[in-house]
């Protein structure tokens, strides 16, 4: 049997049983099938033909682009694909980027990086960023310079995070009520010292060191550009070294970096476990600038003095530490493993925006003590302290003491001599005046004033002195803590 289609297909054709209409209709088709087919190839050339012209008037002319963005606009017309949709989306939130940064720059003051910003990203010519910078511009313009010789310093110790810990009738009350302040007297500090215009700024923007062009080296003023009713201040901490001996007393226990990257604290809980969380100036500060970037100037944050006697931010960090008797009381307690932590932590609080001070190394008065023990206590401080917080330049001095009296510093000053060949150039004593702001030629000296529970409660109409030493930044009776034990002791009781 012939099985082959086609020869079948002819002897069908033959036998008559296909007719004739059919056999017309047959051949139609064959015809018309390669007209069909010409008609295509034509339309499809015609359509490359268009493609390559518009290509090349493309190269020719350069794509059309949004002014400044360098980015290409879809011709009118010309439908926009899912894509191009996004990428036009995407743009917008770039440019949202952008002001938002801007934005965030001039909330600190820094108007001309905020400016700079806009001025250098893709979207410069956008009406959106030519409005902004012409605000800033306006803005900066009506700037008002600081004298930074009018600028005022206040301080705090760890702050009471627990007032029924703190003041439980032991032998450490009296201490803690005259010389901390609560975390609530804090809050309301701040709040108080905001919305009374007053901006935080670094000890180093008031003065610097320049060199000149003959080489020589001096102190040069800073340019503390304010909008007008706006008030600088410092902002200063000591003793953050959560001693031993303030545990289980209502303070953190240490500092860490959390895991946002940023330095928060632990505080040891009744039932033995460890809370992390705002427990000490450094996380409070950073949350309050955090709602309130217009109370720091350009990133400014506190200046966080050590000690060094009981190791730095809760890790026992002294050489003290470093034996086989402590480890023999503290299971699992790893010497390098503190150093180690405390200078992640000190490296976290400058990348934070915080300036590092020494306190002395043994909290010693270093105006008093024999210059001897004066060496020994800054060469301990350099040895023990500095390898963990890098080179610092401000010394903060304990019990508001000082290395000479109300005169500049002079070259034979031994003491000053002596701090200034180990790098200070920043000395704060401790002063109840508004100001004391000296600017040398090598070094700037401040007065701070302590803003505790002994200072708050003698300014405070009940207490019989009523002084006026702080009406200035806040008012006291809003602020003070009544969970104090009052009337709080008097320094030489």
């Amino acid at each position: 049997m012939n099985r082959n289609p086609f020869t079948r297909r002819r002897r069908y054709f033959r036998s008559g049983r296909f007719s004739r209409r059919r056999r017309n209709d047959f051949l139609s088709y064959i015809i018309l099938v390669p007209i069909l087919v010409v008609l295509l190839a034509i339309a499809g050339w015609l359509y490359l033909r268009r493609s390559d012209a518009q290509s090349a008037s493309s190269d020719a002319d350069g794509p059309m682009q949004t002014a400044g963005t360098g980015e290409s606009l879809p011709e009118a017309g010309v439908t926009l694909s899912l894509d191009e949709t996004e990428g036009d989306a995407a743009q917008e939130g770039s440019l949202t980027s952008y002001l938002q940064q801007a934005e965030l720059l001039a909330a600190g003051y820094d108007y001309d990086a905020a400016i700079e910003l806009l001025n250098a990203s893709p979207f410069a010519a956008s009406p959106e960023a030519q409005a902004a910078v012409a605000g800033y511009e306006e803005i900066r313009s009506t700037l008002v310079r600081t004298d930074p010789r009018q600028v005022t310093h206040v301080f705090f110790h760890t702050l009471i995070m627990d007032t029924s810990k703190a003041f439980d009738g032991d032998s450490r009350e009296k201490g803690y009520n005259q010389m901390m302040t609560t975390k609530d007297e804090f809050l309301k500090i701040l709040q108080a010292m905001y919305d009374r215009g007053f901006v935080l700024v670094r000890l180093h923007d008031l003065a610097y060191e320049v060199t000149e062009e003959d080489g020589t080296v001096r102190f040069k003023e800073g340019d503390i550009m304010l909008p007008p009713g706006k008030q600088a201040f410092v902002m200063s901490q000591d003793d953050v070294c959560y001693y031993e001996y303030m545990e289980g007393d209502g303070f953190a226990s240490r500092m860490i970096v959390g895991e946002d990257g940023r330095p928060t604290c632990e505080m040891k809980m009744d039932d033995g476990s460890v809370s992390v969380g705002a427990y000490d100036l450094v996380p409070l500060l950073d949350q309050f600038i955090d709602e309130h970037p217009d109370f720091s100037y350009r990133g400014a944050k506190a200046v966080i003095a050590f000690t060094g006697y009981n190791g730095i931010l809760g890790y026992r960090t002294a050489p003290s530490y470093d034996t086989d008797e402590y480890r023999a009381e503290h299971p699992g307690f790893d010497y390098a493993k503190e150093r180690e932590e405390a200078a992640r932590v000190a490296q976290c609080l400058k990348d934070d925006g915080y300036e590092l001070a020494s306190h002395s190394w043994g909290h010693r008065n270093m105006g008093e003590i024999s210059m001897e023990n004066f060496i020994t206590d800054t060469d301990k401080w350099e040895a023990e302290v500095e390898t963990l917080t890098g080179p610092c330049d401000i010394i903060l001095f304990p019990f508001g003491s000082d290395i000479g009296d109300w005169h500049p510093y002079a070259a034979d000053n031994e003491r000053f001599q002596y701090l200034h060949s180990k790098g200070f150039r920043y000395f704060c004593n401790v002063d109840s005046a508004r100001y004391f702001v000296q600017i040398g030629d090598d070094y700037l000296r401040q007065g701070r004033r302590n803003l505790d529970g002994y200072r708050m409660y003698y300014d405070l109409p009940e207490s019989g002195v009523a002084n006026d030493h702080l009406s200035d930044l806040f008012n006291v009776s809003e602020v003070f803590d009544r969970s104090r034990p009052t009337p709080v002791p008097k320094m030489s009781e």
